[in-house]
């Protein structure tokens, strides 16, 4: 029990739970409504999939198997599904003719830039209604809780044109496993 407050380190940690809860539940309907305008012709595993090979580019199919935590079955079906609507496409490597590399098309790089922009815009929105201490306390708060996690830091946005490296802003969206 600490000392003068009357609280235990275990109540400490369930009201940052139950904060952080009632938090995720925020940002995942921000996440929702910024896939709302794709969601006739992507699934959010096809999205994850799209945000995986925005940010690194060109990719084995089981290199992306692993970055997506599935079969590389489920991947070849998912990628199959994206080729054939025009986000992904795929192609010889050619170091190795025996290998195939997939990548983004423009297409799935304009959606992936265009639900990260909407994100992005509904999250300053709701920033921007915080007192400037506040922001300053949730920074701080944030990036200890993504850290401790394990998660990379997003980079930096541009204010001018919110969808520039966007796509960074989204990976691994807390799809990797934690440590």
């Amino acid at each position: 029990m600490d000392e003068g407050s009357g609280t235990t380190a275990r109540d400490d940690v369930d009201a940052v739970t139950r904060a952080a809860l009632t938090a995720s539940r925020v940002l995942v309907g921000v996440s929702a409504r910024s896939l709302a305008a794709v969601e006739d012709r992507v699934t959010l595993p096809q999205f994850r999939l799209l945000v995986v090979l925005s940010v690194h580019g060109t990719a084995k199919l089981v290199a992306l198997a692993d970055l997506l935590n599935v079969n590389p079955s489920t991947a070849m079906r998912m990628v199959d599904r994206l080729i054939a609507a025009g986000f992904a496409g795929r192609r010889m490597n050619p170091d190795n003719r025996r290998e195939t590399l997939l990548e983004l098309t423009d297409e799935g790089r304009r959606i992936v830039e265009e639900a990260t922009a909407r994100r992005r815009t509904a999250i300053a929105e709701i920033v921007e209604r915080m007192d400037p201490a506040q922001r300053a306390a949730m920074v701080t708060a944030l990036t200890a809780f993504t850290e401790a996690a394990g998660e990379p830091a997003a980079p930096p946005g541009d204010t001018k044109s919110p969808a520039l490296g966007a796509a960074h802003d989204l990976y691994p969206l807390g799809w990797a496993e934690t440590p």
